[in-house]
């Protein structure tokens, strides 16, 4: 394949980083540089050099310079991922007044140097990849990234820390923020923790402020008992529904003052706040510090929805806020970014039958002791048995259930070594009983973490490490009968032991929310194996999302405990904040188009198209990419039976191009591909 006829002789810069040991211990970057100078030289290559560092400021330089003294015309990088680096080279030539969509980067690190120990084998390949580059840069056109104005207000999907601490953040500079929450409350899992660790604050008392500052910002807009059902839209553009359930409440008339919970006669075990181990009315708020005030009505349990009877709320209610008639409302916003700030779920150690938990009624989980040491719970903060009376003299703390597991979650889920650390801290500060911990490795890193192990060590803490086989009732030695039996090995003393105790607490692993999954394809972003919603980059952008315009925050990342948490809403909201101030945002040209005169109509793209960016119009019968939407992927281009669809920097003559470089089908005579490797390469 020959030179695009249009196009002057071109002049050709190749540059092969050593990237330090990374590519330079498998690949003789030398060799790589000297070979393209020589074999590719009537390819167009003017200058090849090899350099240690070339995404150094001293790297960039010498591109710099070489384009502007050697009037280069195009730049082929062989470096490492061009996911990492390529916006560093493109930014070079960039100032060297070079377009940078002329350059091109190929990976000899990830593709190359990490997967071969063949240093020779390596070498030849390295020879090729940049081969292929030089034969692809050759068809690249000068490009101009698509600027789309930024719609100033955002939306934050969950009212957890994460998405409390992004609304705030947002908020405080200045911009409109809608935060929309399931739950008739903000708040999320920390609003049911007693204490935090390692400091022991009052979980209510360093969330509730931050709370009240939410529902009270004149810059933020509250939509709670609601959920997110369609986004349409790009980054910048975005249209969200929403659907906000009826509360059957007046929220103008209604002041909060609980007169209706107290008169309804209806309870409810409490799945949601109270784990199961509390009540509350078919009219509720989930609890005191709720924001916003206004209860809901449980519509599935409430007298009146069932047998048309009682109306007690109403009856009682000092400002008529009760309103059976209320129905659901559909709410439409526009927004230019999202932050999904869903959070986890805990594990359900059910799936853990030997473990004991629903079967052996002392057996608790970690959410339910959080609700049962809590001032505010449904005992008032007494630690005692399911009888609601006992007080436990030995309890038993199992860490990494559900995580670590292969059976179950792989993942460690961070919080949960020192979660027991915290729970055993508070039965001996309470009961004073006698606590093991029995743990697999104990994982206290960040700050003041190690030193609470070593104050719950000093405070008496038995620690037994190996993983727990099993938690029974069945006696078999003296001094079991009524206790709960915890079968482990101590490998630390090499040794089976049978521990017995009145109370075990089952401290479990995080996972991804349940519909996880059908959110993600909701907001066209993508999940992990572990159903963890994934990042663009894992270190160096650990918010945003390959979706323009979509971040996230919290733990649906990843697990994290409430500072990590924290931190992650507030550079969230840096991101987004960042993007306001600039009024616009420039995407990346690479872009799918459609020649409509080929176009049949057949919609194979419209359903195939991951980000819903193809529109179809009916009175033409011809589809047509959105090019804001569109994020390159390619996936049309490859599936249109009449071949109507090209990709912008992508196209046919580029691939075939570079497959003909990869080949080395290039470095003898005029580098034309033979017709019937061209043939097969095209199929």
């Amino acid at each position: 394949m020959t030179s695009p006829a249009n196009l002057p002789e071109e002049r050709i810069g190749v540059y092969v980083c050593h990237c330090g040991s990374n590519i330079a211990g498998t690949v003789d970057v030398e060799d790589v540089a000297q070979w393209a100078a020589g074999r590719l030289k009537h390819r167009g290559v003017v200058i090849a050099r090899d350099y240690k560092f070339m995404c150094s400021s001293l790297g960039q330089e010498m591109i710099e310079k070489d384009i502007k003294e050697l009037g280069l015309t195009r730049v082929v990088v062989a470096a490492c991922s061009p996911h990492l680096h390529e916006n560093t080279f493109r930014t070079a030539c960039k100032r060297a007044g070079l377009n940078p969509y002329l350059c091109e980067l190929v990976s000899i690190r990830e593709q190359v140097s990490w997967v071969h120990t063949d240093k020779v084998a390596a070498t030849e390949k390295s020879k090729a990849v940049v081969s292929g580059g030089v034969e692809r840069v050759l068809w690249h056109e000068p490009l101009e990234p698509l600027r789309v104005p930024i719609h100033p207000a955002t939306l934050i999907v969950g009212g957890g820390i994460a998405g409390i601490q992004a609304a705030l953040e947002i908020a405080d500079g200045g911009s409109p923020v809608y935060i929309v929450e399931r739950e008739p409350s903000i708040g999320g899992h920390m609003a049911q923790f007693d204490k935090t660790f390692p400091t022991l604050d009052c979980a209510a008392c360093i969330l509730t402020p931050r709370m009240v500052s939410v529902g009270t910002h004149p810059n933020i807009t509250m939509l709670t008992w609601s959920e997110v059902t369609k986004v349409d839209g790009y980054v910048g553009n975005f249209t969200v529904t929403v659907c906000k359930k009826a509360r059957y409440v007046n929220t103008d008339l209604c002041n909060g003052c609980a007169v209706c919970q107290d008169k309804c006669p209806k309870k409810i075990v409490d799945e949601v706040f109270e784990a199961g181990l509390g009540y509350r009315k078919a009219i509720y708020t989930p609890f005191a510090q709720a924001v916003p005030k206004f209860p809901v009505i449980d519509r599935e349990n409430c007298t009146y929805f069932q047998k048309g009877t009682c109306r007690a709320c109403e009856k009682f209610c000092p400002t008529g806020a009760i309103d059976f008639n209320q129905q659901d409302e559909t709410i439409t916003l526009q927004v230019g970014n999202i932050i999904l700030a869903t959070g986890y779920d805990l594990f359900d150690p059910r799936r853990i039958p030997h473990y004991g938990y629903g079967r052996l009624a002392n057996v608790f989980t970690s959410l339910e002791f959080e609700r049962l040491s809590n001032a505010a719970g449904p005992t008032n903060g007494k630690i005692v048995l399911r009888d609601g009376v006992t007080e436990p003299k030995s309890v038993g703390i199992i860490h990494c259930v559900g995580s670590r597991d292969r059976n179950y979650n792989n993942y460690c889920s961070v919080i949960c070594c020192m979660q027991g650390l915290k729970f055993a801290h508070l039965v001996k500060e309470r009961t004073g009983a006698t606590v093991f911990n029995f743990y697999i490795d104990m994982r206290t890193a960040a700050k003041a973490y190690d030193e609470f192990y070593q104050r719950v060590l000093e405070e008496g803490t038995l620690f037994i490490r190996g993983r727990v086989a099993e938690v029974t009732d069945a006696a078999r030695l003296h001094g079991e009968e009524g206790k709960l039996i915890i079968q482990v090995e101590d490998t630390l003393a090499s040794k089976q032991r049978r521990i017995p105790v009145d109370m075990v607490i089952l401290s479990a692993g995080l996972q991804p929310r349940r519909d996880a999954k059908a959110v993600a394809k909701l907001f066209g972003i993508s999940c992990s194996a572990d159903g963890w919603y994934i990042e663009k980059h894992p270190k160096l952008d650990p918010v945003a999302t390959m979706t323009e315009g979509i971040f996230i925050a919290g733990c649906v990342q990843g697990p994290k405990d409430i500072p990590s948490t924290v931190v992650q809403g507030a550079a969230a909201a840096a991101r987004v904040l960042g993007r306001i101030q600039q009024k616009e945002i420039a995407l990346e040209p690479v872009r799918a188009s459609i020649n409509q005169d080929r176009c049949s109509g057949c919609r194979i793209c419209n359903n195939l198209c991951p980000y819903s960016a193809i529109l179809f119009h009916e009175d033409r019968m011809v589809s047509e990419v959105n090019p804001a939407l569109c994020q390159g992927c390619g996936t049309c281009v490859a599936a249109c039976p009449a071949g109507a669809i090209s990709g912008t920097g992508f196209s046919n003559e580029q691939i075939l191009a570079q497959l003909e470089g990869l080949l080395m089908l290039n470095l003898d005579g005029d580098g034309r591909m033979p017709v019937k490797v061209r043939e097969a390469v095209a199929i």
